[in-house]
């Protein structure tokens, strides 16, 4: 992630970090048409499953160019190349043509629906591709597929198998799988093995609201105490929904970053929307050299 300053003094194109490279085209590829595949496995009866195991073997046994004895041949891979026939999932080719422009469209806050001055916006200049962030609680969600376009390592927390099971569909629909982890958790109550640090948490100012005051202290605690100097949380609001400044008080030593949109505001006489968030960032120690004002 890119300090303040570094992002004021770099010039040329995005670094990459070394150590986690953005996946090939054919590596995402391959993941698209695995997901797809597994997708289609788990809508489909047992029996079903069978029927297809059966039509793949019996294709095997036609072919009169190999006559290669079962014991050779992985059943299961003859089976994923049967459903692909049948799903029609574009050749490689295809499929590199139409992801570009998407990736590119994807990489917009706008085409999920977020603000383009809001606070997860606000963040995307600072990331780079394989940093990680920590996204909580269903009202985030739009996050999670913004934060995917733009290669970032994920780890979602949510309290129902419906809301993972409907981000994990949408992420492999839009050729967004990568480095995503989901888990369905009691939020406050247990916290899953997550790798150190974390430049970015986005949460749920409605999901906060309903947690019992000891369980969201001790969730903002435990994110907070993850997350790296000088990284960024962005606190969402939805529409209706309790407001992200309602939670400012638990940030006592975290300096807010004010966003653009805050900015026109003041100036301008403009509303700020309610789901353009909250963000904030954590101070950086002082014996690590002289802070600096944080702008977005």
């Amino acid at each position: 992630m890119l300090t303040p300053a570094e992002l004021e003094q770099r010039t040329g194109p995005r670094r990459i970090r070394k150590a986690r490279r953005p996946h090939s085209l054919q590596q995402r590829y391959q993941e698209y048409i695995l997901q797809r595949i597994e997708d289609y496995k788990n809508s489909i009866s047992r029996q079903e499953l069978l029927g297809i195991g059966d039509d793949a073997m019996g294709e095997l046994h036609s072919d009169p160019e190999g006559q290669l004895s079962l014991a050779e041949v992985l059943i299961q891979d003859a089976v994923d190349q049967l459903i692909k026939k049948r799903l029609r999932l574009p050749p490689f080719k295809r499929w590199r043509q139409k992801f570009v422009k998407l990736r590119q469209a994807q990489r917009e806050p706008t085409h999920w629906n977020l603000e383009r001055r809001g606070a997860v916006a606000a963040m995307l200049e600072r990331l780079e591709p394989g940093d990680h962030a920590i996204v909580i609680g269903g009202g985030a969600e739009a996050s999670v597929y913004l934060l995917a376009a733009h290669d970032i390592r994920l780890t979602c927390l949510f309290e129902d198998n419906a809301t993972c099971s409907k981000i994990e569909t949408r992420l492999a629909g839009e050729a967004l799988t990568g480095d995503c982890d989901a888990y369905v958790v009691r939020l406050g109550a247990w916290f899953p093995p997550v790798d150190r640090p974390v430049q970015v948490g986005v949460l749920d100012a409605g999901i906060l609201a309903e947690l019992p005051a000891p369980r969201r202290l001790a969730l903002l605690a435990w994110l907070q105490d993850l997350t790296a100097p000088g990284g960024l949380h962005a606190v969402m609001s939805r529409p209706g929904s309790t407001p992200a400044e309602t939670w400012l008080s638990l940030y006592p030593d975290w300096e807010r970053v004010r966003l653009k949109s805050e900015s026109r505001g003041r100036s301008g006489g403009a509303k700020r929307s309610a789901s353009t968030g909250v963000l904030l960032s954590r101070p950086v120690p002082a014996t690590s050299g002289s802070q600096q004002a944080s702008t977005a």
